[in-house]
């Protein structure tokens, strides 16, 4: 089996897989990151969808925005070992509170936390692909 991906080692890969362990649940299959400062600043704006499979994981992030986005997300914020540490579902134009115990974000097609009963708690395996 692979190796899981730390913080560290997030900026080599560029796609990968997001498992969750207590149920060994493929959460994502075709996850990226965003690395630069436009990539961060863009995120998904501009996408008419983010599709089933899709993720976007944005390192040192406390809170998200929606703004220029037609479309629902579902934001799991997760600590530097990857562990959940919130959950929320964001619509179009919003803004997530700030979760201060997040070190990044990891945006989902929306319903695919409730779909795989993610859990504050939880902890996620980052696969290289």
């Amino acid at each position: 089996m692979c190796a899981s991906l730390t913080p560290a080692r997030l900026s080599n890969a560029h796609t990968f897989s997001i498992v969750i362990t207590r149920t060994n649940a493929l959460l994502a299959s075709r996850a990226t990151v965003a690395r630069s400062l436009i990539s961060r600043m863009i995120g998904l704006m501009g996408r008419r969808e983010l599709a089933a499979g899709e993720a976007l994981v944005i390192p040192s992030c406390r809170s998200i925005h929606t703004y220029l986005m037609r479309f629902a997300i579902d934001a799991v914020f997760v600590d530097r070992t990857f562990r959940v540490v919130a959950l929320r579902r964001v619509p179009p134009w919003r803004i997530t509170p700030i979760i201060w115990r997040a070190w990044a974000v990891i945006e989902l097609p929306v319903g695919t936390s409730e779909r795989h009963q993610v859990q504050v708690g939880d902890q996620l395996l980052l696969l290289p692909s």
